[in-house]
């Protein structure tokens, strides 16, 4: 009983993005990401100013809202720095259907996107300084994709969830298997309308084998790979979804194991949505990419 209560407010997870994304103002510019015919939509926080600026990928939970993550989008364009949002191929007006391999693609088609010599002119873009971070489900698709990307050297996760360790935990725990298969059939019907890819579910990822997961949403046996890049993990001591125990400290130490030399790691008095340190959050998160080319002369 104590790890499914550990868990069990995931089941409200759903909800409570969707009232978040009720209470976060935009003012983002709306796009349209081509996905080889499946189109995307999204959001284009864009920075104020003259210069080319440094450009943010910035992933949504899941799955997500129509606006902003955490607020982070807005405080970040209001510093400087552009930042991309997009809703997931399958939820809400995009198009598609959504699996874990199909979030990857949707990362891929971002970074198209932002290398477009339209969208390079129209946003003033420094295709130099392209970064990449998310929070929860955003955060560990994040540094999956890096593990395959070497070119991908900047990356933030804030609660980030390690997809590999959550259905191994999902496969032996039945109370959470029931609250996690519940929430996720209440997503089809939700504002978010998501459609799953055959095979997207976590039950038919059990069911297909958690051993014949694409290995790159395995972090910590990826430790090496993340190793040799710019990392910074930001987590909630009262997060009961992505707890400190399970998922951030883990990696980290096998972060450290590896010799990791530009790896930092906060952790805030606060719960996965982070209601009261948002703007702390945000702004830490704004210090760390602006500091990220001295760290790189490391």
């Amino acid at each position: 009983m104590r790890q499914v209560s550990k868990y069990f407010s995931i089941v409200f997870l759903l909800t409570a993005l969707l009232s978040i994304a009720q209470s976060q103002q935009s003012n983002g510019v709306d796009i349209s990401i081509d996905r080889s015919g499946v189109l995307l939509k999204g959001k284009f926080y864009v920075a104020e100013g003259e210069s080319i600026f440094l450009t943010v990928i910035l992933l949504h939970g899941f799955p997500g809202n129509e606006t902003d993550v955490l607020g982070i989008g807005d405080k970040l364009s209001q510093s400087g720095i552009n930042a991309l949002t997009f809703n997931y191929a399958g939820s809400y007006q995009s198009q598609g259907t959504t699996s874990l391999e199909n979030n990857q693609k949707d990362i891929d088609a971002a970074f198209d996107f932002i290398r477009q010599p339209d969208n390079i002119r129209k946003f003033k873009i420094d295709t130099t300084r392209i970064y990449l971070g998310g929070w929860c489900h955003g955060g560990g698709m994040a540094l999956a994709y890096a593990v395959s990307h070497p070119e991908v050297t900047t990356i933030f996760s804030i609660a980030g969830n390690d997809l590999a360790e959550f259905m191994r935990t999902y496969v032996v725990n039945s109370e959470l298997k029931k609250m996690v298969d519940q929430m996720f059939e209440e997503m089809i019907t939700s504002p978010a309308a998501v459609r799953f890819d055959k095979g997207g579910l976590p039950k038919e990822m059990a069911e297909t084998g958690i051993e014949k997961m694409n290995p790159i949403f395995d972090l910590k046996k990826n430790a090496a790979l993340l190793a040799k890049k710019d990392l910074f993990l930001i987590g909630g001591w009262n997060d009961a979804q992505t707890t400190i125990d399970q998922f951030l400290l883990p990696l980290y130490r096998a972060l450290q194991k590896e010799k990791a030399q530009r790896v930092q790691i906060a952790a805030f008095q606060d719960g996965h949505y982070f209601k009261n340190t948002k703007d702390d959050v945000g702004r830490m998160v704004v210090e760390w990419i602006k500091k990220a080319p001295e760290r790189k002369k490391m």
